[in-house]
């Protein structure tokens, strides 16, 4: 995926393309943007600690590094975790409660790589070495913990996998346009 490719510019505006108001969730995703792209060693101890304000705000925990690609939705901002080398594609939806995490032992022992174009519902939970293909939509409070191939719909835990295509039509709207 690689966000390395992108400017400060491209990621904000297909951010904002996706948030059509929502003052707070704006500033967060700035500064958010503005760790991911920061040259400057000053400037970004000063993103870094402003973006630390605000999600301590909202008990979020986000790494400013993390591999987010452009038009990331963040719905209901509030007590959200990602962990710091998880891999998230474009134009996905993380709503409030959600955890992507780490698994530390076993064979899916590290963390997810989510595809674009992915929903994820309220309190849901993605952990382990996994692959979340594009098109996805993770039902509220599902527990993720295996591969889950593009243009399917999961629910529950153990996690059931049901295939359809357009499966975030109409959750996941407003996508950015920047390859």
């Amino acid at each position: 995926m690689g966000i390395n490719k992108y400017t400060f510019n491209q990621l904000y505006r297909a951010d904002l393309q996706r948030h059509i108001g929502g003052g707070y969730t704006r500033k967060l995703l700035k500064f958010f943007r503005l760790c991911q792209t920061a040259d400057n060693k000053l400037f970004l101890q000063y993103y870094r600690w402003r973006f630390k304000l605000l999600k301590d705000r909202n008990h979020i925990d986000i790494y400013g590094k993390c591999d987010i690609g452009p038009g990331l939705y963040l719905g209901h901002v509030y007590c959200i975790t990602i962990n710091a080398d998880a891999v998230i594609g474009k134009n996905c939806n993380i709503h409030k409660g959600v955890t992507i995490g780490q698994e530390n032992r076993g064979s899916r022992k590290g963390v997810p790589t989510i595809g674009d174009s992915v929903w994820i519902g309220v309190n849901a939970t993605v952990v382990g070495k996994i692959t979340i293909g594009d098109d996805v939509l993770i039902a509220p409070n599902s527990y993720v913990n295996c591969d889950v191939p593009s243009h399917s719909v999961v629910f529950g835990n153990p996690c059931i996998i049901k295939h359809k295509e357009g499966a975030t039509d109409g959750y996941v709207n407003h996508k950015c346009t920047i390859e």
